[in-house]
């Protein structure tokens, strides 16, 4: 079955699809052996990967956990269809979020029943390649033409800076970049201009967001192009405009399949909904089109009522024969992997009626909220399609028993999901535990996992199987300074490192020039930023005199500032950053680098060009530049610190090189590696405060489905981290162990014991259990690859001293208690050790009730969900001018200035550094 292509009819009639086997066909085909003589392609699925293969007619949806092989099933579902006849590749509507996925797809398929027999299937990708053929092929019905463009990010910024403009408003406090964002939000919600929410449109340009994005369309038609949000938005209004084109569809596309199916947003739900669906009674409205009626993309209201549709339900499918056929499996109730499934090998009819849409998806990594994605889609399913088959496929192929127990039993706490529980046959005993453990800060959680890491190279562990997943990017930068010091490979992945950062490399450009005035490619890259009104004529002229003269081009911009060959405003620019640098170059020997870099940056104008950049990633850009700042302060001068930066850019991005992988906990969905690092455990950071602000409970679950997301990564070996203090907006705070900490089950969770010191450097909670050479402890006597374990059986305490009892209620699970425990009386010891000092323990007492009340007091302090310490606080502090203080990382010195509960302090050792009055002591 080869050769078919889009030559042959492109609405085929039902009687031309190839049938399956029934009546004294079927019944020979059963002689003929059943499940011993199954084809090649069927062999090696467990039964419920087979039933998910095999239940090919009406509704199906397949909650696949992670590690189940999804993949797998997805690819051999549409390889039986093909090689049981059921369909031509042609009438087949696979749908991926990757056009890397859809390949990948094409390819295996090919590999199961041959390469010829995946010939003609152009209804195989991603839902925009899809929409860009749907959408050429009756261009017409959405006021284009078919040679129509599809605009890219930068022109559709530009079109919308012209509109603005036009409208005679400010673009720099309108940038057109935040309205194409807001947008692009509108259309993943299926909104054209008249479906949008009022508040959502009179929060832009005074007033007038209704009537851009009005204009915005309307331009486009006018130049017969479209944006990416058209490619789903134009269809939908065509399927739903057009009954007879939606039928024609509804007859073409035998069978559905949907992979990824919890990352739809409402725009994708709704297009999926149209093409599974035939017409009937009134239809039901969607958030994505108030009162059910069409959403108009080109501004102009839709001239055809909507067709109305109901989802398919039972009743619908046609007459069984007589002749042996089974009834259709998606009548059945709920199964599970061990509800006793139907023998994998019985054969199902060809319904010519019933809709047969397969989504494939997992409702607990839907994690991707913050741009679109609905998890209600794919938990509303079987209300979508009364009747449905629910598949759960929870055996997993990837990690151990402790890892999955883990992440089973933190993602429990979700609400909103189906419920699956993942198990694995493997039982091996050396599996070892879930690791969690504790560091001071961030530069000793940087310090420790390298030091673990070294260690498992040291047992012959390749780097690429290890990785560093983080909640926000900002978490990298300690990590990569840290390998750069120890000579470990590694790579980041979904972003550039920490130092190729757009936002890095200008302000990096400008402390380059600061410290050497010839550095012409440092001067060309920031002459201009910010806009300063200099264009590349003068960029040329600066360029010519420098070179005719043989000077510096910084040297020659003075010199033109100075003379009567540029026009007035190009000349007062170039005199105001001649001024600039002369000013912090003779700054650069008197004032602390880290202060001189803070100038820098405010004086030329670059931090309040992001502050005043109103698009999403203007307040990343904004602290990536405090970490930067931060990041100095462990150096003696500018220029030590510019050459650290030159050896980490010049540090090798092979691919093939043996590297540690970082990356944000988003960019790993998918991914696994034998060992994994969970950093940055902390309330405020993971879960992420501002997901809890904004989405409140959803945004909660959201943050715990990247949990889990991030647990279940990992193969052999997990290691959680969380820290006591870490930089945030540039101050140094209090944190908090994160809550998920709490919800992870005593039974996988190891908690690592205090003792270790890491680099000559006091470690007041200890590292890891691979540290080579230390310890013994309780567990020394157990079996472990890397070494004894010094972490079993250490009983829980809390903060009073008395045992914590195991799981009394939904917020006693592993032992936040014990490692907070360990950590205090680490610090206790340490800091005794070291200034003579005892420092108060800080207990952590009882959230509010929405985030977990009853869970055990430490000390009687309440959170309500906050951090400790705040980081600016309005009350006096209760040190004066010259104290002496100690600090546990800098050391002693004096108070030079206070403001609040900053502290400005000159330390012996450590220089001027800012800190709150809460991290320090008296002497």
């Amino acid at each position: 079955m080869s050769g078919f292509s889009e030559d042959m009819p492109f609405f085929d009639e039902p009687d031309a699809r190839p049938t399956a086997p029934s009546g004294i066909a079927a019944r020979a085909m059963a002689a003929r052996g059943g499940q011993n003589n199954a084809p090649d392609y069927l062999r090696g699925l467990n039964p419920e990967q087979r039933l998910a293969v095999e239940t090919t007619e009406g509704p199906v949806l397949v909650l696949a956990g992670a590690g189940t092989g999804k993949t797998r099933v997805l690819t051999t579902r549409i390889a039986h269809i093909l090689a049981t006849g059921r369909a031509f590749p042609s009438q087949i509507l696979a749908v991926t979020f990757t056009n890397k996925a859809a390949r990948e797809m094409k390819q295996r398929i090919g590999i199961l029943i041959g390469e010829g027999n995946v010939e003609g299937m152009p209804w195989l990708g991603t839902f925009h390649s899809i929409g860009v053929k749907l959408l050429r092929r009756h261009a017409e019905l959405a006021g284009l033409r078919s040679d129509f463009t599809i605009l890219d990010t930068d022109d559709v910024v530009r079109l919308i800076k012209q509109l603005i403009q036009a409208e005679g408003l400010d673009d720099k406090r309108w940038p057109a970049k935040q309205f194409a964002q807001m947008i692009d939000g509108w259309k993943n919600k299926g909104q054209g201009p008249a479906d949008i929410a009022e508040g959502d449109a009179r929060s832009f340009a005074n007033g007038k967001g209704r009537e851009l994005y009005k204009a915005y369309q309307e331009r486009l038609q006018t130049l017969n192009a479209c944006d990416f949000g058209d490619l789903l938005c134009h269809p939908i209004r065509i399927l739903r405009a057009n009954p007879d084109v939606l039928k024609d569809y509804h007859r073409r596309f035998k069978y559905i399949l949907v992979d990824e199916y919890q990352d739809t947003n409402t725009a994708q739900y709704m297009w999926l909904r149209l093409l599974a669906q035939r017409p009937s009674g009134p239809q039901p409205a969607r958030s994505g089109s108030p009162g059910g009626r069409v959403p108009s993309f080109s501004g102009v209201s839709d001239r055809t009522e909507a067709a109305s549709y109901r989802p398919a339900t039972p009743e619908d499918e046609s007459t069984v024969s007589a002749e042996g056929r089974k009834p259709d499996r998606a009548s059945e109730p709920l199964r599970g992997p061990r509800g006793g499934p139907a023998p994998a090998g019985a054969e199902q009819p060809v319904s010519e009626n019933k809709v047969n849409i397969c989504c494939v998806g997992d409702d607990d990594q839907s994690i991707y909220g913050w741009r679109g994605a609905e998890v209600d889609n794919i938990l509303r399913f079987d209300k979508d399609f009364p009747g449905a088959t629910i598949i759960r496929l929870e055996r997993n192929y990837r990690s151990t028993a402790h890892i999955l127990g883990a992440a089973s039993h933190l993602i429990a706490y979700n609400e909103g999901r189906f419920g699956k529980t993942l198990f694995t046959d493997r039982n091996d005993p050396e599996d070892g535990k879930v690791n969690v453990h504790a560091a001071w800060d961030s530069e000793e959680e940087a310090r420790a996992i390298g030091e673990t890491i070294e260690a498992y190279q040291r047992q012959k562990h390749n780097l690429n199987d290890m990785a560093i997943l983080v909640r926000a990017s900002f978490q990298m930068r300690a990590f990569e300074d840290r390998f750069i010091t120890l000579g470990l490979n590694y790579r980041v992945i979904g972003g550039p490192r920490f130092y190729e950062r757009m936002e890095i490399r200008d302000a990096l450009a400008f402390f380059r020039v600061v410290a050497n005035s010839t550095d012409d490619l440092a001067f060309e890259r920031i002459v201009n930023v910010p806009k300063r009104g200099l264009g590349e004529a003068t960029i040329r002229q600066i360029h010519d005199t420098a070179r005719a003269l043989r000077i510096p081009m910084l040297e020659a911009a003075g010199t033109l500032a100075e003379s009567d060959e540029l026009k007035p405003k190009p000349r007062a620019a170039l005199r105001e950053v001649a001024a600039n640098f002369e000013r912090w170059q003779k700054a650069l020997e008197t004032t602390p680098h880290t202060e001189l870099a803070e100038t820098i940056l405010e004086e030329s104008g670059y931090t309040d060009m992001w502050k005043n950049d109103r698009s999403a990633e203007a307040p990343g850009r904004l602290e990536n530049l405090k970490e930067l700042i931060r990041s100095m302060e462990e150096y003696e001068s500018l220029r030590s610190f510019l050459e650290h930066v030159a050896l980490v850019m010049d540090a090798e991005q092979n691919a093939g090189l043996d590297a540690v992988s970082i990356m944000t906990l988003h960019s790993a969905k998918g991914l696994e590696f034998e060992t994994v690092f969970l950093p940055g455990w902390e309330e405020g950071l993971f879960p992420h405060q501002r997901a809890l602000d904004e989405g409140g409970r959803s945004g909660l679950e959201e943050e715990r489905r990247l949990a889990y997301v991030g647990l279940t990564r990992a193969k052999k070996n997990l290691h959680i981290w969380f820290v006591s203090n870490r930089l945030i907006h540039g101050l140094w705070q209090s944190t908090i162990p994160s809550r998920f900490l709490e919800e992870l089950p005593e039974a996988h969770v190891e908690v690592a014991e205090a003792g270790n010191s890491y680099g000559g450097y006091g470690n007041p909670y200890g590292g890891g259990s691979f540290a080579s050479g230390r310890g013994g402890g309780q567990g020394a006597g157990r079996q472990n690859p890397y070494g004894a374990s010094r972490f079993d059986n250490i009983g829980g305490t809390s903060g009073g001293g008395e045992k914590s009892g195991a799981f009394s209620n939904t917020y006693s699970t592993p032992g936040w208690q014990r490692a907070q425990a360990n950590r205090t009386e680490a610090t206790d010891r340490n800091w005794g050790t070291r200034s003579g000092h005892q420092v108060e323990r800080i207990g952590y007492g009882e959230t509010d009730s929405g985030y977990g009340a009853g869970r055990t007091s430490v000390k009687g302090r309440t959170i309500d969900g906050e951090l400790v310490a705040k980081s600016v606080s309005d009350t006096p502090s209760a040190f004066s001018v010259g104290d002496r203080v100690f600090h546990q990382k800098f050391g002693n010195g004096n108070i030079s200035a206070i403001e609040g509960n900053k502290l400005t302090i000159d330390f012996d050792k450590a220089g001027q550094k800012r800190v709150l009055d809460g991290f320090v002591l008296p002497v």
